[in-house]
């Protein structure tokens, strides 16, 4: 189908566009398999899914999507340096959220946890903006 506009410029455009979109997909499956994968295993072992889930394999992804497609070096550091910085807020969640979730049931303890996460990223923000360290967007 792409070889019937064979006019160079718009069939290298068209080329071109078709591989983006390739690899577009390609990235979209690669992250859905992991998520897949890990619930998958978390169903079966609670344990085991839960060191799956929180090794760091999202943002290692990333970090390997941002160097093959020739990111600046300072664009994949930054995104390491500030996924440290933003993990730490989520950390109150992931302690608090079965006492919550016994307490409350699912819907309600999903909806504490977004707000509690919220807060703890705002105060950690407003901590770290007087050691010079912007967090907020």
């Amino acid at each position: 189908m792409l070889y019937y506009l064979r006019n160079d410029k718009s069939f290298q455009t068209i080329r071109i566009g078709a591989l983006v979109m390739y690899f577009l997909i390609t990235k979209y499956l690669c992250t859905a398999a992991i998520v897949v994968i890990v619930s998958e295993i978390a169903k079966r072992s609670a344990k085991l899914g839960s060191l799956i889930a929180a090794m760091p394999l999202m943002t290692l992804l990333i970090l390997f999507w941002l160097y093959y497609e020739r990111q600046p070096d300072i664009k994949i550091t930054n995104h390491a340096w500030y996924t440290f910085w933003y993990v730490l807020p989520t950390l109150p969640m992931f302690f608090t959220f079965p006492a919550l979730y016994v307490r409350f049931g699912f819907w309600s303890t999903i909806g504490i946890s977004v707000v509690m996460t919220a807060a703890c990223f705002l105060l950690l923000a407003l901590i770290m903006r007087k050691f010079n360290l912007d967090l907020l967007l």
